[in-house]
């Protein structure tokens, strides 16, 4: 003789099973806000001449990064980090946040 067992998920297993798989539904399509580390290793304080630049990114410091970060793309399509402490960088930084201010 053999015994079928059937086992019904109530009780105290329904709730955790069905909260895990809501999570698991929501969490496994959900895209990253954004990168959660900083994004230059190294940096360079040399001087670049602006005609080689292209474009300028300015990411502020926040959660993914303590420090801020400067993006140089170069013409021939090259990204570089630069040293925002460096003084030349500076002026650039200020230079393009001067010039967003005043289109305001």
């Amino acid at each position: 003789m053999s015994r079928s067992r059937t086992f019904a998920l109530g009780g105290p297993l329904l709730l955790p099973l069905l909260l895990l798989a809501a999570c698991a539904a929501l969490c496994r399509g959900a895209p990253m806000a954004g990168e959660l580390r900083c994004r230059c290793v190294q940096t360079v304080s040399k001087v670049i001449f602006p005609k080689r630049i292209a474009h300028v990114e300015l990411i502020p410091e926040g959660p993914h990064c303590g420090v801020p970060e400067v993006i140089a793309t170069t013409k021939q399509g090259k990204k570089i980090c630069l040293e925002p402490t460096a003084p030349w960088v500076k002026l650039i930084v200020t230079k393009i946040l001067s010039s967003k201010s005043n289109k305001l």
